[in-house]
C-alpha cells in the first residue's frame, strides 16, 4: 500500500519503487557510484530494497531475500521471499530492524533524519558494542562507502586477525 515507507522508529527503510532517481528509491540506491562501487564485486548481483536502523542491508539475489553485513559483506539467508522476510521481521522486529536502540536513541536524541542511519564508533566486527554509547548517526550513503571499505580490506582475513584501519579520500 506503501511506495516506500520507515518502520519501528525509523529502524526498518524501505525504499521507494519511484521510476526517478533519488538516492532513497531503488534505483538510487542500487546506482553503481552512490556506495556500490566501494563494495566492488562484493555486492555485483544483489539488489537492495531496505535497510535496518545499522545499515544493513536487505537484498535480493536469485528470488531469495538476504541480510548484507555492511562491515563484512557477509551475506545471511533471510528468507526465499518477500513474503517470507515481512514474516520473519515482524517475528523478531528488535533484533532484525533494531528497533531497540533506534527507539533508545530517538528518546534521547529525537528521531535520526530520513537519509541517516545509526553507526558504530568502533565497528561491530572489531568488538564494537550494540549500546547508544558506541553509536553516532551518519549519511547512510557515507556510512555504507566506510564500511565498503572496511569490507573489502578484511574481506580474506581468519577471524581474530589484528587489523589497521587504512583511510583513503578516493576510492581505488
Amino acid at each position: 500500500m506503501r511506495n516506500g515507507f520507515l518502520a519501528f522508529d525509523r529502524a526498518l527503510r524501505v525504499f521507494s519503487a519511484v521510476a526517478q532517481v533519488h538516492p532513497l528509491s531503488l534505483t538510487g540506491w542500487n546506482g553503481s557510484t552512490l556506495w556500490r562501487d566501494a563494495y566492488g564485486p562484493l555486492v555485483d548481483d544483489l539488489v537492495f530494497f531496505a535497510d535496518d536502523i545499522f545499515g544493513g542491508q536487505f537484498c535480493i539475489r536469485e528470488d531469495r531475500i538476504f541480510l548484507l553485513d555492511p562491515e563484512t559483506a557477509v551475506l545471511e539467508l533471510m528468507a526465499e521471499s518477500l513474503d517470507g522476510w515481512a514474516e520473519r521481521v515482524l517475528e523478531d522486529t528488535s533484533y532484525l530492524t533494531g528497533q531497540r536502540l533506534a527507539h533508545e536513541w530517538r528518546t534521547s536524541f529525537g528521531p535520526i533524519e530520513l537519509t541517516q542511519r545509526l553507526l558504530p564508533k568502533l565497528p561491530f566486527v572489531t568488538g564494537g558494542r550494540f549500546e547508544l554509547e558506541n553509536l553516532y548517526a551518519c549519511d547512510a550513503v557515507e556510512g555504507m562507502r566506510f564500511r565498503g571499505e572496511l569490507a573489502r580490506q578484511i574481506q580474506a582475513l581468519p577471524d581474530g586477525t589484528p587489523i589497521r584501519f587504512v583511510f583513503r579520500d578516493e576510492p581505488e
